[in-house]
């Protein structure tokens, strides 16, 4: 099981250039950012924590671009994975953030993973074109076209939402495959998704107590569409719980993230310097 960082990014305290080279230089694994494009102030989309149109975090306004927040972070680390929890790729047009996806991967040494999410914020949604009821339909299509440009000479793709003829697009990704990890909660539904156009799941900040039964349906899901690979399984944790952690493991967890508050560098840096410290005998590497 490896361990990574969650970044809420925002445009004060640390960048997450420094947050990531922090995290690499104690030995974490992985790093990952959100993303909101806007939240509009009218909407009718509850948030799932808070029930109504409350946040539970101003960050959810100021909230950084993930792939420019990811390439400043490659740009001074030299193995971490980047990755995103979650992004909102059906906010984008799917053409342009194939090639930005590629680029990264490419630029960065073949470093990159996407974890998506279908979008809680149907109104958000809504003003890029994607209507909350199709939102589902609209992320599967975007994901296909885009392996297709990432792994096909002449790509093409032809969907309700995303259509394109045959077209020429370089640079292709490092990797052979780039993981695409889908951030939600853990559905049936939701695991018949992910099985079906995913790679693997990344858990809900409210599910901790409940993961277990989750990966069993997880597993029982993953077994029933006939898939020959095992799910990765990205959760997201509060305290390291030694107990928690080695139960998660052993029951099929593959990462597991943990946030950094929102803090100035020095401030967080200490805080990774006192979780490493915490995860070392867990087998965070030195």
């Amino acid at each position: 099981m490896r361990f990574g960082i969650v970044l809420f990014t925002s445009d004060r305290n640390i960048s997450p250039a420094a947050a990531a080279k922090g995290a690499e230089d104690r030995g974490f694994a992985s790093f990952f950012v959100p993303e909101h494009t806007h939240i509009p102030v009218k909407r009718e989309a509850a948030h799932p924590t808070t029930g109504d149109a409350s946040l539970p975090d101003d960050r959810y306004t100021r909230t950084l671009d993930p792939w420019v927040a990811l390439g400043t972070a490659a740009a001074v680390t030299e193995r971490i994975e980047l990755s995103t929890a979650v992004a909102l790729p059906t906010e984008h047009d799917p053409i342009t953030l194939a090639k930005t996806i590629a680029t990264l991967d490419h630029l960065s040494g073949g470093r990159v993973s996407l974890g998506a999410g279908f979008g809680w914020n149907t109104d958000e949604l809504a003003d890029h074109g994607i209507p909350g009821a199709k939102r589902r339909t609209a992320l599967r299509e975007y994901i296909e076209a885009m392996r297709a440009l990432w792994t096909e000479e002449e790509a093409s793709y032809d969907g309700e939402f995303v259509k394109f003829g045959p077209s020429w697009a370089w640079p292709k990704p490092t990797q052979d495959k780039i993981d695409v990890l889908i951030g939600t909660a853990g559905t049936e539904k939701g695991f018949r998704w992910i099985a079906r156009s995913a790679d693997g799941w990344i858990t809900t900040p409210y599910e901790q107590d409940l993961l277990l039964e989750r990966l069993q349906l997880l597993r029982k899901v993953w077994q029933e569409a006939e898939r020959t690979d095992t799910p990765r399984v990205v959760a997201l944790a509060g305290k390291p719980d030694p107990a928690q952690l080695t139960a998660w493991s052993e029951a099929g967890v593959t990462d597991v993230l943990f946030g950094l508050p929102d803090k100035p560098e020095a401030d967080v840096l200490a805080y990774l310097d006192r979780l490493s410290a915490k995860l070392a005998p867990l087998g965070l590497p030195a």
